[in-house]
């Protein structure tokens, strides 16, 4: 991807985050870019590219970091705090891509949108299974998986609105307590 591809992206992120997607023109794109709107159609195809770019990546992230949790040999405690570390870290790293991700995904269309949703079903039936072993091996008390999720994943999804209000000793602090706050609950 060229830079200014980059470029492009990390600014309509940061309108779509502020505006929403839907009030968000190409011509308002191009404004703030300081370029011509003509000029975005030689590295976009348009505001969908856009959306759809930014929404996989975040989404992709994802799965690899559950891929990548899933491949450890440990407990089912230690794999949660590894997904609530690394929702913290993509909030960290892709805050504004996060957000858009979030609040936009509706918009994407056709095979975007069924990859999309199939790439978070899955993530959510992993992080189930995972919670499903930890209730199995004692670690997790014996309560529904789905109210077990729902609670984590309402906090993990909001963590991009706080992130950018607080300073780098206040977000080392969250790294650090947000999975024992989260987990120590649900600990049997």
């Amino acid at each position: 991807m060229t830079t200014r591809k980059k470029q492009i992206l990390k600014v309509a992120a940061q309108l779509f985050k502020a505006r929403g997607y839907s009030a968000v023109t190409m011509r308002d794109l191009a404004a703030s870019l300081d370029i011509k709107a003509a000029s975005l159609y030689n590295h976009i195809s348009g505001k969908q590219e856009i959306l759809t770019l930014l929404i996989l990546q975040v989404a992709h992230e994802f799965a690899a970091g559950m891929k990548a949790v899933q491949l450890e040999d440990s407990s089912a405690f230690a794999k949660a705090e590894k997904l609530i570390a690394l929702h913290i870290q993509i909030a960290i790293n892709h805050t504004d891509a996060l957000a858009v991700l979030n609040t936009d995904w509706m918009h994407l269309e056709g095979k975007d949108y069924e990859q999309y949703i199939a790439l978070r079903r899955r993530y959510e039936a992993d992080f189930k299974n995972i919670l499903h072993d930890g209730i199995l091996t004692g670690e997790f008390k014996k309560l529904s998986v789905d109210t077990l999720l729902f609670n984590l994943l309402s906090t993990l999804r909001s963590i991009y609105l706080w992130i950018p209000k607080k300073s780098a000793t206040e977000v080392a602090d969250l790294k650090k307590e947000l999975p024992v706050m989260l987990l120590t609950g649900i600990t049997s």
